[in-house]
């Protein structure tokens, strides 16, 4: 039970960093014609994607109307990549936003219909995709604003302090290191022993174990990659979610959530009830 509540709160803290990156973008581009339609505005996927979004609360533009300073920074907006899949018996389709580099920023989840009609099975699939938009909220925040209020305000007597407490900070730091090894725990400890235990152990659980990683090569599977180390062995699987970078992760022991974070990866996992994060070196 508390792994998948845990589950639930990672899943729910990844929803609210992916609602801040996309609050970084003014404006949704959506293509005319997207890849894969021979004319403009096919089965009216163009129209229908630009009203939801609309509806959402985006500033949305189509891609051969860029406002002037969408048109002098691309950075400014999310480009509309409509994946889709059409047969005789089903219409497959989801959409993906990607930057001004070609990363994709938000993946949503397929949706599909099983009408026969092309233009309303590209609109119940599309509809039903957008619900992982409209499981977030959107407030355009410009960049500059947010590094504004984030920054400290520090004034030019208080720097000549500033330093000085970091010159103090680091002279205690080379005391505390230089401490002769022959002394006993019992003498650098203080006097209330119970709860300076309390805060070393509460430090030490929460630092991930984060050694240098054995590289593991990913080999592509169904639905996910295996992770095998150079004997070659498999050490861990993982499986693809509705979101970008992000996986379930399972070996032989446990199972749990792997993900990129700051370019690196993680993979978090509870043993004995106790959170556990290691760090992956993963080659694709």
């Amino acid at each position: 039970m508390k792994n998948r509540i845990y589950y639930l709160l990672l899943i729910f803290a990844f929803s609210y960093g992916l609602q801040a990156q996309l609050n970084d973008y003014k404006y949704v581009i959506v293509p005319k014609n997207f890849v894969g339609f021979k004319h403009e505005n096919q089965y009216k996927t163009s129209t229908l994607i630009k009203y939801l979004f609309q509806q959402k609360g985006f500033n949305v533009v189509y891609d051969d109307n860029l406002p002037q300073d969408l048109n002098a920074n691309r950075c400014l907006g999310l480009l509309v990549h409509l994946n889709h899949k059409s047969t005789m018996f089903a219409t497959i389709a989801s959409l993906t936003l990607k930057d001004c580099n070609n990363k994709e920023v938000f993946v949503t989840t397929e949706g599909k219909s099983k009408s026969k009609d092309y233009t309303i099975g590209y609109k119940e699939a599309i509809s039903y995709a957008f619900n992982s938009i409209n499981a977030i909220s959107y407030n355009y925040k410009p960049a500059d604003q947010s590094e504004q209020v984030s920054m400290p305000v520090v004034k030019k007597n208080e720097k000549t302090e500033l330093k000085e407490i970091k010159i103090e900070e680091q002279k205690k730091s080379l005391d505390v290191t230089n401490v002769n090894s022959n002394q006993t725990s019992a003498e650098i400890v203080p006097e209330n022993k119970s709860i300076a235990a309390a805060v070393v152990t509460t430090e030490i659980a929460e630092i991930p174990n984060m050694e240098d990683p054995e590289v593991w090569y990913a080999q592509q599977i169904p639905n996910g990659y295996q992770l095998v180390d150079s004997t070659p062995k498999i050490r861990l699987k993982v499986y693809k979610t509705s979101m970008p970078n992000i996986y379930i992760g399972i070996n032989e022991k446990t199972k749990g959530l792997v993900y990129s974070k700051n370019s690196k990866w993680y993979f978090e996992y509870y043993e004995l009830d106790k959170l556990q994060i290691e760090e992956l070196a993963i080659k694709f």
